[in-house]
């Protein structure tokens, strides 16, 4: 029997991050180059996203690739992006049958050409799907992210558009790449790292951590049931006690 018959339904996290670990050590463990890894990872994706459709949750926001990535072998980060773009092309209809609308955070720029084509032309076609929103982290680090929004704001306060005195939590956030998304309440993590790798690190403020043995390829909709499970025993407390909750 499925672990899905032991979610509580409205106790499903509104969204759930997913640092896609452990796709070259599989690889290894197969005696196969890591590219392997990435290409048998693809259905670990479709495994995640079907099992959030499934659930009810709302937004799904997957590490795909960090700034830090670009120091990987050039032939590395050919294949990966190769890979995202054939794999973005083949899961279009999927997407669109599904409900799923596709959005990005990051240096999209940074992305070779054919990469933002098929990101634009994908987010383009999905953007009307309102089961799920997959955000793709590409080109992302939480320490770019930040940076990137102090930038924009020391800007407006140098052009008198903005006083040093209106800068609070909710404005930073405003000028992050996340604005227009909720803060995850839970994050998974594959691999057996307990990190999180420059990833979202000012949205994880209150997001409940999943850390798993499970290499990402072999992550499958079970493993996401489990990790879900294990969300809706804990108690969010957010600096309160447990009796205030009460």
């Amino acid at each position: 029997m499925s672990l899905k018959t032991q979610i509580i339904p409205n106790k499903v996290p509104q969204h759930v991050a997913i640092i896609m670990d452990g796709n070259g050590r599989w690889a290894q463990q197969q005696g196969e180059l890591r590219i392997f890894g990435h290409t048998n990872g693809v259905e670990s994706v479709r495994s995640a996203i079907t099992a959030s459709v499934e659930i009810g949750v709302e937004f799904l926001t997957l590490y795909a690739f960090s700034t830090e990535n670009w120091n990987r072998p050039k032939e590395e980060i050919d294949a990966l992006m190769n890979l995202l773009v054939q794999s973005i092309t083949q899961e279009l209809d999927s997407m669109n049958e599904q409900g799923v609308k596709l959005e990005t955070i990051g240096d999209i720029d940074n992305l070779p050409k054919s990469c933002q084509l098929a990101l634009k032309d994908a987010i383009d076609k999905t953007k009307k799907n309102d089961k799920l929103t997959l955000i793709l982290a590409l080109s992302y680090s939480s320490r770019w992210e930040i940076t990137n929004a102090i930038t924009k704001i020391a800007l407006q306060i140098e052009e008198n558009k903005l006083s040093s005195n209106e800068i609070n939590e909710d404005l930073i956030s405003s000028y992050l790449s996340t604005s227009s998304f909720p803060d995850p309440e839970l994050l998974i993590r594959t691999s057996g790292e307990n990190r999180i790798s420059n990833f979202l690190m000012w949205q994880l403020a209150y997001t409940e951590l999943f850390f798993t043995d499970i290499l990402w390829p072999d992550f499958d909709k079970e493993c996401f049931y489990k990790a879900i499970i294990d969300f809706q025993k804990r108690e969010r407390r957010f600096g309160k006690t447990t009796e205030q909750l009460k």
